[in-house]
Order: structure tokens, then C-alpha cells, then sequence
């Protein structure tokens, strides 16, 4: 897909969903939406700059992951700490006569609040590695190009990303094991 075959609005349309996840899991929730039009704005304003180079997601990834940086650097960034369910609501819950399957999803988005907030306390050269790779589902060669950096550096940002990760938390999760229930990490 090159920008020459595509108008702004179906590149918007396309992409748009994909980089307000990407900004969500990079970012936090609270800066991805503003992070997202702003993304939009400059790859409309760039748009007839674009060479075709690199993939069409390619370019629009990068964009997003230089105005997440950008904002990240500003002394006025503040992180928003994601909040857990704690084990009293899900008590609650279970008491008011909930079926199983609620618990299930309510320890599902405990264990991934956890994750989330580890992720979110990697370095960033790691944290972005890890959310193109896990969330994003691109390629390490797209990564890198994505980044600017070497396939190796990649390669070697995501294994200890996921080593530190992993570190973490076996550490300080507290995970409940319930059958049918796949892990986040890898």
C-alpha cells in the first residue's frame, strides 16, 4: 500500500485503530488519543513528502513512536499508574452470585494490569521494542527500520526487554493459574 494509491482519509481509516493501540500500550491511555491526531496530523502534512522508501505503516509508526518520545521528554509527562482490581471486588463479585467465568475475566485483567504496569516501568528503548513486537505484531526488520537502529539492536532490545520483564514478574505478580487461561508474556 503506497500513500499515491491512497487518500488521507482511507490511510486515517487504516491505521488509525492500529496507532491509538500502539500509543495506548506505549504511552498509557490518558496521552494516546491526543498522541494519535497528532500523529495524523503531521503524516497528513507529510504525506506528499512520502517516497514510498519504506512501507506506508512503516512511516506511520514511526511518526507515532517520535511524538511518544517527544512527549515522554517534556518535564511536564506524567505517567498515570494503571489501577488493579484488588481481591475484595473480586470477592464482591463472587459473593453477589456471579458466575465463574466473571472471576476468570476479573483475575484476566488483574494479571494484565500487572503486566501493563511493568511494561510500562521498562526503559523506553525496551518498552517500545516489546509493544511493536507483542501488541503490534511487526516484524523485527520493521522494528528497526521503524526505530532507525539495526536488526541486531532490536534483537537484542526485545530479549532483555522480556528477560527484565519476565524478572519482574516472577518477582512481584501474582498470578492465578485457572485453567483455559493463556499468559500475556511470552
Amino acid at each position: 500500500m503506497s500513500a499515491s494509491e491512497l487518500d488521507f482519509s482511507t490511510i486515517y481509516d487504516t491505521y488509525q485503530p492500529k496507532i491509538l493501540r500502539y500509543l495506548s500500550h506505549f504511552i498509557g491511555e490518558s496521552e494516546a488519543e491526543d498522541l494519535a491526531q497528532e500523529t495524523f496530523i503531521k503524516a497528513h502534512q507529510s504525506l506528499g513528502g512520502f517516497r514510498g522508501e519504506s512501507q506506508l505503516s512503516t512511516w506511520i509508526y514511526r511518526i507515532a513512536t517520535n511524538a511518544a518520545l517527544d512527549k515522554m521528554r517534556q518535564p511536564s509527562f506524567q505517567r498515570v499508574e494503571q489501577v488493579s482490581i484488588s481481591d475484595e471486588i473480586v470477592e464482591a463479585k463472587i459473593s453477589e452470585g456471579q458466575k465463574p467465568p466473571i472471576e476468570k475475566e476479573l483475575i484476566r485483567d488483574e494479571m494484565n494490569d500487572c503486566i501493563r504496569g511493568y511494561i510500562e516501568k521498562l526503559p523506553e528503548d525496551y518498552r517500545v521494542v516489546l509493544v511493536l513486537s507483542e501488541y503490534e505484531g511487526l516484524k523485527n526488520s520493521e522494528i528497526a527500520e521503524i526505530l532507525g537502529v539495526t536488526l541486531d539492536t532490536v534483537k537484542i532490545r526485545l530479549h532483555r526487554a522480556k528477560t527484565k520483564l519476565k524478572e519482574e514478574l516472577e518477582t512481584n505478580c501474582e498470578f492465578y493459574w485457572v485453567e483455559e487461561m493463556p499468559c500475556s508474556v511470552k
